[in-house]
């Protein structure tokens, strides 16, 4: 469906607006696109979530609530660990 004459002139000021605004531009692309996903992180976190979810599982299965919640935490921290941004900005480098 294709825009109205008056709804074309409101995009094209709002184009223009935003081309103009350079501080809310330089916002827009502030922290969101600082650095990259590692590899080497990305490898170590799902190794870590395999090892925490065979605890879990262990530990629900031999009902050692401790060793499940650890299990789990070790599972958390590789995801998080995996989502980790490097430094370097290129995908397959390691932090250095």
């Amino acid at each position: 469906m294709p825009l109205s004459e008056h709804e074309q002139r409101l995009l094209e000021q709002l184009e223009k607006q935003l081309h103009e605004d350079r501080r809310f531009a330089s916002s827009m692309k502030g922290p969101a696109n600082v650095g990259r996903l590692s590899t080497r992180n990305i490898a170590l976190g799902i190794l870590l979530v395999i090892i925490g979810l065979a605890g879990l599982i262990f530990g629900i299965s031999q009902h050692i609530i401790i060793l499940g919640v650890a299990g789990f935490a070790v599972m958390f921290g590789g995801v998080l660990l995996a989502l980790t941004k490097s430094a370097t900005g290129k995908v397959g480098r390691a932090d250095r």
